[in-house]
C-alpha cells in the first residue's frame, strides 16, 4: 500500500501539514443529531420508498419491497433526507470540526440486508461522501487557510468473523473473510468516487473484520493505482479494557500496524475518562497519529448520554496537555456543543509528537 502514489497528493499534503500544526477536531455523533429530528417511518422512507401498492408506485419507488420497516436506518437518510445530513455536517463544521465523517456507518451490503436494501450500498457510500464533500468545500471557501476534510466511514457491519452468533455452536460463523472484503471493497469504492479524503475503518469490535477491511482497501488501492490515507479506530466494549473479540489496546494496535495507517485510536462504548488508560497505551507505542472520539459518558437507564460538553471537554483537555492526542472528537451522545467545547479545550495544545522516523508511515 505504501509504495503507491497518493490519489490526491495535494489533499494529503494539506492534511499532514495541519496535523503537524495542531490537534485536529473530528465531528460528533451523527445518530445523536438524527434522533433529535424524531423521524417516523414515512420520514425515513421519503418519496423514493413511500408505501403503496405496486400498481400505484413509480419505478423509482420500487427499490424497496415495503415488507419491513425502514425507521432506524440512518444511512438511508442520505438518500431520502439529504438536507438533514448536510445540516448536521454544517453544524459540526461551524462548531470547529476539521474533519467530518460520512453518514455511512452501516452502508455495507451485509448491514443493509437487514432492511432489504443491500443493492443500495454503493449509492449510499457515494452520496454520503458527496454530501460531506460539499459541506467541507463550502466551509473551506469561508476559511481558505483552514481546509476541511472528509472521512469516508467503513463501519464494523452487523456480523463478526471471529465469534459465533450461536452460543450452542461456538464454531459457527455467519460471515466469511471473503464476504467482508467484498462488502468493504464496494463501499470503499463508493466513498472514493464521492470525494472522501480519508478512509476510516471504525468502531472495530472484531479485529478480523478490520483485517478484511484493510485487505480490501489494499487490493482496491492497487486496482486504482493510487492510495488514500487510512484511519483505524477500535472500540473497547466495556471496563474490562478489551475489544469484543478479546484484545487489549496494545494487542489491537499490533494487529493493525502493518497497514501503516495515518492514525490509530478508539471510539464509542466508553466515555473519555474510561478511555484514558487505553489512549495512554496507544500514545506510548503507536508509530502513527493517535485519535479518539469517545461517547458522552456511559448510557443511563434510558440509553441516553448525560455527560455535559464542559465535563467531557475538561477530561479531553487533560489528554491534550499530556501529549496523548493528534485528533479528537465525539461519538454517541455528543453534539456540536460538545465539539465546540472540545475544540476550545485543546486549542493551543501541541499535538502528540510522532516517534522519530515514523512520519513516513502515513
Amino acid at each position: 500500500m505504501s509504495t503507491l502514489p497518493w490519489l490526491h497528493p495535494e489533499r494529503v499534503a494539506l492534511l499532514e501539514h495541519a496535523l503537524r500544526q495542531r490537534i485536529l477536531i473530528l465531528d460528533g455523533g451523527m445518530g445523536t443529531m438524527l434522533q433529535a429530528h424524531e423521524l417516523d417511518e414515512s420520514g425515513f422512507r421519503g418519496e423514493r420508498f413511500e408505501h403503496g401498492s405496486d400498481a400505484h408506485v413509480a419505478d423509482h419507488q420500487r427499490d424497496h419491497p415495503g415488507t419491513c420497516d425502514l425507521k432506524g436506518n440512518n444511512d438511508l437518510l442520505t438518500l431520502t433526507r439529504p438536507a438533514i445530513i448536510r445540516e448536521i455536517h454544517d453544524a459540526y463544521l461551524k462548531a470547529g470540526a476539521d474533519l467530518v465523517e460520512t453518514n455511512t456507518f452501516n452502508a455495507t451490503r451485509i448491514s443493509q440486508a437487514d432492511y432489504h436494501l443491500q443493492h443500495l450500498a454503493a449509492e449510499l457510500n457515494r452520496e454520503g461522501a458527496r454530501i460531506a464533500r460539499a459541506a467541507c468545500d463550502a466551509m473551506t471557501v469561508e476559511t481558505p487557510d483552514r481546509p476541511r476534510f472528509v472521512i469516508g466511514v467503513l463501519g464494523p457491519t452487523s456480523r463478526t468473523a471471529s465469534l459465533s452468533p450461536d452460543v450452542n455452536d461456538p464454531g459457527f460463523r455467519n460471515v466469511t473473510f471473503e464476504e467482508l472484503a467484498e462488502n468493504y471493497t464496494e463501499s470503499a469504492n463508493g466513498l472514493i468516487d464521492g470525494g472522501a479524503d480519508v478512509i476510516m475503518v471504525e468502531t472495530i469490535f472484531d479485529t478480523l473484520n478490520a483485517k478484511a477491511a484493510l485487505f480490501a482497501l489494499s487490493e482496491l488501492f492497487h486496482q486504482r493505482g493510487a492510495r488514500m490515507p487510512v484511519m483505524i479506530s477500535g472500540t473497547i466494549t466495556d471496563r474490562s479494557g478489551r475489544t469484543l473479540s478479546g484484545q487489549t489496546a496494545e494487542a489491537f494496535y499490533y494487529s493493525v500496524r502493518h497497514a501503516r495507517p495515518l492514525s490509530v485510536g478508539f471510539n464509542c462504548a466508553l466515555g473519555a475518562d474510561d478511555l484514558r488508560p487505553h489512549i495512554q497505551t496507544l500514545a506510548g507505542i503507536a508509530e502513527s497519529h493517535v485519535s479518539t472520539h469517545p461517547n458522552a459518558g456511559l448510557p443511563n437507564a434510558f440509553g441516553e448520554y448525560d455527560e455535559s460538553p464542559e465535563h467531557m471537554a475538561g477530561i479531553i483537555g487533560s489528554f491534550a496537555r499530556e501529549g496523548l492526542l493528534n485528533m479528537v472528537g465525539g461519538c454517541c451522545g455528543t453534539t456540536p456543543d460538545h465539539i465546540s467545547a472540545i475544540a476550545a479545550a485543546v486549542r493551543g495544545c501541541a499535538p502528540r509528537a510522532l516517534p522519530s522516523g515514523a512520519a513516513e508511515a502515513a
